[in-house]
């Protein structure tokens, strides 16, 4: 079966439909909640922050599968209203993917970005919306980039294969060692198994690892420069000084290598992949959200987007972040 945008959004209709609960009928509306969600994931996944954009476009992309859409106003408003339900879609739509149990998770934030200027800041502040993002945005600095922004943090932990498991939306001045503790515990995982978190290097310090030991979970990172390297084993020094040649064994050349940035590297590598996804394909950087409910249902649908390309590519056999059949 070949992978596109209408099979996607079939399976995504499907699942919706069986997962809300069934609402009383109303004449006047010839849209469903399903189709809104759906519909919503279908911007996503296509690319189209603006709603007014994606409106006029959709009849021409999506109108043989849904042949009502709503209006720009409406639209939005019903979104807004299913914000909590597509939340609760993204876990699923991940719980449907073989990643959902992997023992293995990769921890790591990005920021989301809402002002570029101080004077938008500025005018953000004087907004007259009740819920405006100048109410709980704030200052943060991004070390991979070297820069200051304005705006929020978003933690994420993530299997492998891109099924997300545990969101947190905060602001960048949260510890985020603190975050992923309590993505940690909000995590599902089979009972018994410890969890391998893979963080960068400021995932460290003795009393996060103690509370991740009581969580179940223990994290690997890349090491510091101002750590001291690990010492070396005792076991070599119990053995007999003296032995014959005949039973000393050739070692390895050893060289000046980092073994934990030598394993780590390419792990790590995944999770900067799938936030460049979400920057590059879902348009993370341009939401448009100008308020705090809006930007929280937009990010949501953006993960469930994701999620369900992840689940579908896990029943077609394909590579599971490959979203190009889907965005057009």
């Amino acid at each position: 079966m070949d992978a596109n945008l209408d099979l996607l959004l079939t399976v995504v209709y499907c699942i919706v439909d069986d997962f809300l609960p069934q609402r009383p009928g109303n004449a006047r509306r010839k849209i469903t909640d399903a189709e809104i969600i759906t519909i919503s994931i279908a911007q996503s996944i296509m690319g189209i922050p603006s709603d007014y954009w994606f409106l006029a476009l959709a009849p021409r992309q999506i109108g043989h599968l849904f042949p009502h859409l709503p209006e720009r106003t409406a639209y939005h408003k019903r979104r807004l209203r299913l914000s909590r339900q597509i939340e609760a879609l993204i876990s699923e739509l991940a719980r449907r993917s073989a990643g959902y149990m992997d023992d293995m998770l990769l921890v790591d934030s990005t920021p989301v970005e809402c002002a570029r200027s101080r004077e938008t800041v500025k005018r953000g502040g004087h907004s007259s919306l009740t819920d405006a993002l100048a109410n709980a945005a704030d200052y943060g600095y991004c070390a991979s980039h070297s820069r200051y922004f304005y705006g929020f943090r978003l933690h994420a932990l993530f299997a492998p294969d891109g099924t997300p498991r545990a969101l947190a939306l905060t602001s960048p001045k949260i510890d985020e060692k603190l975050v992923c503790l309590q993505m940690v515990a909000r995590c599902e995982h089979q009972p018994g198994v410890m969890l391998m978190l893979i963080g960068d290097k400021n995932f460290r310090g003795k009393e996060f690892e103690a509370e991740l030991a009581e969580l179940d979970a223990t994290i690997h990172r890349p090491r510091r420069k101002d750590e001291k390297r690990q010492a070396a084993s005792t076991a070599a020094a119990s053995t007999p000084a003296l032995r014959p040649a005949s039973e000393i064994t050739p070692q390895p050349r050893r060289t000046h290598a980092k073994p934990h940035q030598l394993h780590l590297a390419p792990i790590r590598q995944r999770i900067e992949s799938i936030f460049w996804t979400f920057k590059d394909i879902l348009t993370l950087e341009r939401h448009g959200a100008r308020t705090l409910s809006n930007l929280r249902v937009r990010l949501c649908a953006r993960f469930a987007a994701l999620a369900a390309a992840v689940m579908l590519n896990h029943e077609l056999g394909r590579p599971t972040r490959a979203l190009v059949d889907y965005t057009a």
